[in-house]
């Protein structure tokens, strides 16, 4: 399914952006004479899909001149369709979204996920899933990077970190968040690109705390 709705997706991107590039998860990249490129994660939360765990998306973004300016992700189960555009804002459905007011820590609702690699490497994101767990009110992992950036765009969730991850499950999503007025960076406050190897999202009240427990925090002692 991953591959069909890949080829799907290149199919009418190339017919009607013929000289645009592409770089899709399933799929070598395709290099175009255009400015403009295509990232595509055709199936974000391939494992949920395979076992019938209702939690997965399409992630369709834009970028020219290495800036994402355009980014999609359809939930087809909720038929939940988030949309942003660099500078003019980001909608569900047609409806402007805007991030949470929640302003602490520990009344934040976080999300988060590992990586592939999480029983053989040390940088497995244990450490700071307990970290979290102990500070914030609560925190959901449901396989899918592109919704939960859309869930903090939103406001389902207050904040979203996790390492590890490729430009076509960030590229559309991180948009979405900066245009709904949250904040996306690395673990440690500097600027996020989608060759980053961590990403931290957040309505932009409790970035800070965020970082301070990514970071080994001033808190423990």
């Amino acid at each position: 399914m991953d591959r069909r709705s890949e080829a799907l997706i290149i199919d009418i991107l190339s017919r009607e952006f013929p000289d645009y590039g592409i770089l899709a998860e399933e799929s070598a990249e395709q290099k175009g004479s255009a400015s403009g490129r295509w990232i595509i994660d055709p199936l974000d939360g391939t494992t949920n899909y395979a076992h019938g765990y209702p939690f997965f998306c399409i992630s369709v973004a834009l970028e020219d001149r290495g800036k994402i300016v355009w980014g999609a992700v359809y939930d087809p189960l909720r038929d939940e369709l988030f949309s942003a555009e660099s500078g003019n804002g980001a909608t569900l459905n047609g409806t402007p979204l805007t991030v949470s007011a929640t302003d602490s820590l520990g009344s934040g609702f976080l999300s988060t996920g590992f990586p592939y690699d999480v029983r053989e490497s040390a940088e497995d994101n244990l450490d700071h899933f307990s970290r979290f767990a102990k500070r914030a009110r609560a925190i959901r992992r449901d396989g899918s990077a592109a919704l939960d950036l859309c869930y903090v765009a939103m406001g389902r969730f207050d904040g979203f970190w996790e390492p590890k991850l490729h430009p076509w499950d960030t590229a559309a999503g991180s948009l979405t968040v900066i245009e709904a007025g949250g904040r996306v960076t690395d673990y440690s406050g500097n600027p996020f690109f989608l060759d980053s190897r961590e990403i931290l999202a957040t309505n932009g009240l409790i970035h800070q705390e965020m970082i301070d427990v990514l970071t080994k925090d001033r808190f423990i002692q």
